[in-house]
């Protein structure tokens, strides 16, 4: 009888090792971000050269400010999580000079009505290769794959002309995540930088954060989120710095 019940108890000690090994952890994190935005955007049509034409200067866009969802699952070492963004900007501005956009002239003085809409998705995958979570606060070093789509347009609109380029721009991206543990899983610090350069083009994100657990199951974030685009697809040139401070809120189970 006790041969049998050291067979069972060692059987099951078996089968809840991988379980406890692989703890899984699931949650959404709600952020509202305040980025402020730069930048210029060119569109060529045919043999006519498109105007690199700013943001702020030429079209008078103002900040916004945006909300944004992140959903997550982890298992072990392995992190996966989607983040969706909806960004839409728009401006009124009388311009100082004449522009060419996709092929149309926009005269100097014209009243330009202007929109930058899109919608950004990110994918991604982290391994953490290096994990010391269970010395002093914690500590992990962890491996990052990022599919960023990036899907939208620019448009501008005055008196007789109205033009919208479409743009869709899938983006793979490599990076690194640390995560700190200042205070016993209470007070956690965590970055991720991600980012890929190509031919003459540059895109990279950065996402720092200070996190508080005051109970179980919540975290309450402040941060810092910066994404920097410099492309070039065909006739399209994109060169976009949307950066700034974040506040959020984890629940995790």
């Amino acid at each position: 009888m006790k041969k049998i019940y050291l067979a069972l108890s060692l059987l099951s000690a078996a089968l809840l090792l991988p379980v406890s090994s692989l703890a899984l952890e699931i949650g959404a994190r709600g952020y509202y971000w305040f980025p402020s935005l730069a930048g210029t955007a060119k569109v060529d049509e045919a043999s006519i050269v498109g105007t690199a034409i700013d943001f702020d200067e030429d079209l008078g866009i103002e900040d916004e400010n945006y909300s944004f969802v992140e959903v997550f699952v982890g298992v072990g070492n392995h992190h996966l999580s989607f983040i969706n963004t909806n960004i839409d900007y728009s401006g009124t501005n009388t311009l100082t000079r004449d522009i060419k956009f996709k092929g149309e002239t926009y005269p100097v003085s014209a009243l330009v009505a202007s929109s930058i809409e899109y919608r950004m998705m990110d994918f991604l995958y982290q391994y953490d290769f290096l994990d010391l979570e269970n010395i002093l606060g914690g500590f992990s070093l962890g491996g990052i794959f990022q599919v960023k789509y990036l899907d939208g347009n620019v448009g501008l609109k005055t008196t007789g002309v109205d033009e919208k380029e479409d743009f869709t721009i899938p983006i793979p991206m490599v990076g690194l995540n640390l995560h700190v543990g200042i205070l016993a899983q209470i007070l956690e610090a965590r970055l991720r930088v991600t980012a890929i350069g190509y031919s003459e083009s540059t895109i990279h994100e950065l996402m720092a954060d200070i996190s508080w657990t005051p109970f179980p199951f919540v975290d309450i974030h402040g941060g810092y989120r910066s994404f920097v685009i410099d492309i070039g697809e065909d006739d399209f040139t994109f060169d976009y710095d949307i950066s700034g401070p974040y506040a959020a809120l984890t629940l995790s189970f």
